[in-house]
């Protein structure tokens, strides 16, 4: 599987996570069914979960006049993703990080969510 479906399948899975709030593990089995599972997808989605509060954390710092609360389910994730990508992973460079939150925001978010999600990992990186 490449990066970018292990990307997309993660933040589906993570999105119903942030929704449902399942065991990662079962939402992984649960999405893939007859797919095989991916390396990449399944660090992403154990990751994002189980450094969700310093994520979250490293997020809020950066929001103007947000809260993480506050913001929408989809872009949420998608900065989930990414800052675990930025903060943990040293073998992804940030602008491929960023490029492909944007992208995810400009996919499964509204008009405006991508420039959103680039201006707050902007910030985290700098």
């Amino acid at each position: 599987m490449k990066r970018h479906t292990a990307r997309e399948k993660a933040f589906q899975i993570l999105f119903q996570l942030d929704i449902n709030d399942n065991e990662p593990q079962q939402a992984i089995e649960a999405f893939l069914e007859t797919e095989e599972s991916d390396d990449f997808l399944k660090k992403l989605v154990e990751g994002v979960t189980e450094q969700k509060v310093k994520i979250d954390a490293i997020i809020s710092e950066n929001l103007e006049n947000w809260t993480i609360n506050r913001v929408a389910s989809v872009e949420r994730t998608i900065l989930r993703i990414a800052t675990f990508e930025i903060t943990f992973m040293d073998d992804i460079p940030n602008n491929v990080s960023i490029n492909e939150a944007v992208e995810l925001g400009n996919t499964y978010g509204d008009d405006k969510s991508g420039k959103f999600v680039n201006g707050v990992l902007s910030k985290i990186v700098a």
